[in-house]
């Protein structure tokens, strides 16, 4: 009998998960028999992330995907982490290996794929657009939460000079720290119009790896109101809901090609889904279940 793979997501809230059609998606282009089901535990409920983990241990899971509030959390509840999971200092993925619990990120490669394939000047999405590719590899990364990490540490494996600005500085500062290798491709600056005008004339990519202007709050964006654009820099908005954000709207409109953060969920859901089940699902299929056209 063919084995049926049991997988999840956990995080809260959950009400609005795109993964639940993305991996069902992945099962039928695989050929694969299975499910994918939603774990809402709330932060403050450690026992009810134990339990969950405790079914994977014993194989009534095969794959859990996890998202906020956990990402951080459930690391101290894992016996091994991958080589990119302790760099990024985040979890999003998590299978059994070899009898160990094994937390992976995929977030980081799956935000890496998507970024390159937007970087083909004709995938942004932008007719007319004077955009070119940047010669120097400059980006400013709005926010230093979990999903900056995963973020930061993709960019600056690919060569980028990162700036982080964010509304807690001293979290921008723990970002830094926990890279102490390559410290010297990682700066950072004050969230404030001015300091970040100073950046403009460099700057080849903008990234929002905060919630700002995420449903329901549509109506917000991370960039100053106050603060132009780049002259020459492509913008990646991690939030992909609404499907085009108050930022991707603005800096469309100023001239820059600019993307939403589909394709990353898009990539990393076909990264955790091959950790689980060995099989790599076809991208176009996935794109098309969310309703995206796949870049290139």
């Amino acid at each position: 009998m063919e084995m049926a793979f049991n997988l999840g997501l956990t995080g809260y809230p959950l009400g609005h998960s795109l993964s639940p059609k993305i991996h069902k998606a992945a099962l039928a282009s695989c050929g694969l028999e299975g499910g994918y089901s939603l774990f809402p535990i709330p932060p403050d409920d450690l026992d009810g992330l134990k339990a969950l983990l405790a079914r994977l241990r014993r194989g009534q899971l095969h794959g859990l995907n996890v998202t906020i509030p956990h990402k951080q959390a459930v690391i101290p509840l894992l016996d091994a982490l991958t080589p990119t999971a302790e760099a990024v200092g985040a979890v999003n993925t998590i299978s059994m290996q070899n009898g160990q619990l094994t937390g992976d990120n995929t977030d980081a490669p799956g935000f890496l794929a998507d970024l390159k394939r937007c970087m083909v000047i004709s995938n942004w999405e932008l007719p007319g657009t004077n955009y070119q590719l940047p010669i120097t590899k400059s980006a400013l990364a709005l926010g230093a939460g979990g999903s900056a990490r995963a973020i930061v540490y993709a960019l600056v494996n690919d060569g980028w000079d990162v700036t982080i600005s964010a509304r807690r500085p001293k979290q921008a500062q723990a970002l830094i720290a926990q890279f102490p290798n390559t410290d010297f491709r990682i700066s950072s600056i004050e969230y404030h119009p001015a300091a970040l005008y100073s950046l403009l004339p460099a700057l080849s990519l903008i990234i929002n790896s905060t919630p700002l202007g995420m449903s329901p709050n549509i109506h917000e964006s991370p960039w100053p109101a106050d603060l132009p654009f780049p002259p020459n820099a492509a913008v990646y908005d991690l939030v992909y809901n609404p499907r085009e954000t108050k930022l991707v709207r603005e800096a469309r409109a100023a001239g820059l090609p600019a993307a939403t953060g589909l394709g990353m969920l898009v990539e990393q859901a076909a990264l955790s889904f091959e950790i689980w089940t060995g099989c790599s699902p076809d991208r176009d299929v996935l794109f098309d279940t969310v309703g995206a056209t796949r870049p290139g």
